[in-house]
């Protein structure tokens, strides 16, 4: 979904270069001769230490250059293509500056040991790795459509089976995989995230469910833009079609803001018949978190559907360090007052499918990500954040749960991911609803459920209180309480309570007099202390230049620059 700073303009192409480092050999900083700032900090003071770096020289280099390296102390590491210009070698830290000084060089940088980004987000969300029997599962059998901005031709993508083009179509219809396309590139690295085979990275950056079928239905035009009519014909033609292409998963990484109540929004209506057809239906939460409570977008804003929100991984695989991302939705949804998001799940600075030459490609060439450090000139992923992102791992984690068990209805789905998700001791369960996901204990999990509807919050202005729909009686069975759900995340009025209707919580929620639908959740530090969940950290905020040429659905492809550090 489509972002917009307070001051309500879109990013200047110049401001969003500011936002995202690069991976691998950044370019040069004016006056340093040709060394990057990482370089420089690193060779102080090492003396003669050996360090690790990578060399680019104004032509291809031959024996006139490996010459000057060796004469500087250096050693060969790697034999990389000259057609590159690069050369890794092992130097003595204080002949950095020499060599960075000569003419024939173009470049000096650390070569960097590589983390495949998406081996941390599938750490962080407790994958099952072998020799675990879950381990086995790899969404065989099971068919995921992503409604996105179509899905490029890339070698890693190798279980597409059918494309639908809504965008400029007045009818939808499927197509060979041949004739896909993303001339955005915001649904190939959804898609990547969820189906990726790891194919050129060796398999490091393979997606959750790599062995899953996919059927792109593209609903978003070359800049991320598309209205809710095209989101709708996609959503009808994937309810007239499931049966014949066995989709039981959809990813639903757009949305608009919410303008009306769930029960006459037309998308809602469209998510909750595939929900009722047997379809597991996920979306992102939205990255409008910055702004507050109720900022969750539609169609997520369905209390039937998984909506997730993002959090930050630090780069390392434990949950510790981890953060709700700052940018990520908050709930209760505008005018329903529903409780979301339901769980939360890494999505910031992902690595994933490239799709060449797509407006966001251009727009952000300093994304890109070289999966061999062999071969740093050829890349062929890169690097977004959102809940884009996190919505896709929740996606392909269900289509896990399917292929283990394929008499999985969407309710139950929905009940095990947000019962088996890890929770916090404490904070704000409309910034991380159930807790983070756990794709192992998805797996293992045995609950079932009719459905899974997400609670409704029921305020009393004059009295300042809130109370939520207990999930036990919601869901039909005791263990679904919302005490469970939550777990210490709230501290309730009634602590014996189970199968009360409503869940009471302890002190004053909502300030009297304010209107439900925009009052502050909560009143500062009352009972869920902001940063009380994996604190938050600041983010660079873009500025924004004209929301009025975008249509009201959008991607979170642009807003996807809202990234913690």
């Amino acid at each position: 979904m489509s972002e917009t700073s307070r001051n309500g303009r879109w990013p200047h192409r110049a401001a969003w270069g500011l936002v995202f480092a690069l991976l691998l050999a950044p370019t040069a900083v004016a006056g340093d001769k040709g060394r990057s700032a990482r370089v420089r900090d690193a060779a102080k003071g090492k003396g003669s230490a050996k360090m690790d770096i990578l060399v680019r020289f104004h032509r291809a280099p031959g024996a006139a250059e490996r010459s000057l390296v060796r004469a500087l102390g250096g050693q060969e590491r790697r034999k990389l293509n000259a057609a590159s210009r690069w050369l890794s070698f092992r130097l003595p830290a204080h002949r950095v500056a020499a060599l960075a000084d000569n003419a024939a060089v173009d470049y000096v940088g650390i070569d960097e040991p590589v983390m495949t980004l998406m081996d941390v987000a599938r750490e962080a969300s407790n994958e099952p790795v072998a020799p675990a029997p879950d381990s086995a599962y790899k969404g065989a059998g099971v068919t995921i459509a992503v409604v996105d901005s179509g899905v490029a031709l890339h070698p890693d993508i190798q279980t597409l089976t059918a494309v639908v083009d809504v965008v400029g179509n007045t009818t939808a219809h499927a197509a060979p995989p041949a004739e896909s396309i993303d001339p955005n590139g915001h649904g190939t690295h959804v898609a990547g995230i969820m189906v990726g085979s790891g194919l050129h990275s060796g398999g490091r950056m393979a997606g959750i469910a790599p062995a899953a079928s996919l059927v792109s239905v593209r609903v978003l035009d070359d800049v991320g833009r598309g209205l809710s009519s095209d989101v709708l014909a996609g959503l009808q033609w994937i309810r007239d079609h499931h049966a014949e292409y066995g989709i039981r998963v959809i990813n639903l990484s757009l949305g608009h803001p919410v303008y009306e109540s769930a029960t006459v929004d037309p998308l809602v209506e469209a998510v909750d018949q595939l929900w009722d057809a047997g379809i597991v239906v996920v979306c992102s939460a939205g990255n409008r978190g910055r702004s507050g409570a109720a900022t969750i977008t539609s169609p997520c804003n369905s209390r039937k559907v998984i909506t997730v929100g993002a959090t930050n991984d630090n780069h390392t695989g434990p949950i510790t360090d981890d953060k709700i991302a700052t940018y990520s939705s908050r709930g209760p949804t505008p005018i329903d007052l529903v409780a979301k998001p339901d769980l939360v799940a890494p999505g910031n600075r992902i690595v994933s499918l490239r799709s060449a030459g797509s407006h966001m490609d251009m727009l952000l060439p300093d994304r890109r990500v070289a999966a061999d450090p062999a071969q740093p000139d050829v890349m062929e992923y890169v690097e977004m954040s959102g809940t884009s992102m996190a919505s896709p791992i929740v996606a392909a984690t269900a289509a896990l749960m399917i292929e283990k068990d394929p008499s999985l209805n969407p309710g139950s789905v929905k009940a095990r991911l947000m019962m088996s998700a890890r929770k916090p001791a404490f904070g704000d369960p409309l910034m991380s609803g159930a807790g983070y996901l756990d794709i192992q204990g998805a797996l293992s999990a045995a609950w079932t459920a009719a459905d899974a509807p997400s609670p409704r919050a029921v305020v009393d202005v004059e009295a300042g209180v809130m109370a939520f729909e207990n999930t036990s009686v919601l869901w039909g069975s005791d263990v679904f309480s919302l005490r469970v759900l939550w777990s210490d995340s709230v501290a309730w009025s009634d602590p014996s309570a189970v199968l009360e209707p409503f869940l009471f919580t302890i002190g004053q929620m909502w300030p009297a007099g304010v209107d439900e639908a925009q009052a502050e959740i909560w009143p500062e530090s009352e009972i869920w202390p902001e940063a009380e969940i994996w604190p938050d950290g600041g983010t660079w905020i873009p500025e924004i230049t004209d929301p009025e040429q975008l249509g009201p659905v959008m991607t979170e492809a642009l807003s996807s620059g809202f990234r913690d550090p």
